[in-house]
């Protein structure tokens, strides 16, 4: 393991919090980076706008494993706007910080956030069927 990582992210990469897949998820979205080979899926169950359930799935390095932790642990309980205002530097510093090679995968996490907040608005306003 990368010798700058913080004590948090190695909490995270060792014991990611929200693992798993959700049978009742209103929204499913994936995102990747081809270029490292990094691959996410977020399941997330949104009722009136809020985050109230989410997990993830990951093929990927520490680094990616944890911001993809962290950012669950953000944004559950919060509105979409506030999902929408967490952006990498955000989840970045909430571990603590990345090593600056390593910051596409906080961007990956907050980029897939952002899709699932447009995909369920999406949604709503009946111009994408729903998931399921």
């Amino acid at each position: 393991m990368h010798e700058s990582y913080s004590a948090k992210v190695l909490e995270h990469v060792h014991n990611p919090r929200n693992v798993g897949s959700l049978e009742d998820a209103n929204v499913v979205v994936q995102a990747g980076d081809p270029d490292c080979g990094d691959a996410l899926v977020f399941f997330i169950r949104i009722e009136h706008d809020i985050i109230h359930d989410i997990k993830f799935l990951i093929k990927g390095c520490g680094a990616a494993i944890a911001t993809s932790s962290i950012a669950t642990e953000l944004v559950l309980g919060k509105n979409l706007d506030q999902v929408l205002a967490l952006d990498d530097q955000g989840i970045a510093a909430a571990l603590d910080g990345l090593p600056e090679e390593k910051m596409h995968c906080s961007n990956m996490a907050a980029s897939a956030l952002h899709a699932a907040v447009n995909q369920y608005r999406s949604t709503m306003a009946g111009e994408t069927p729903p998931v399921g």
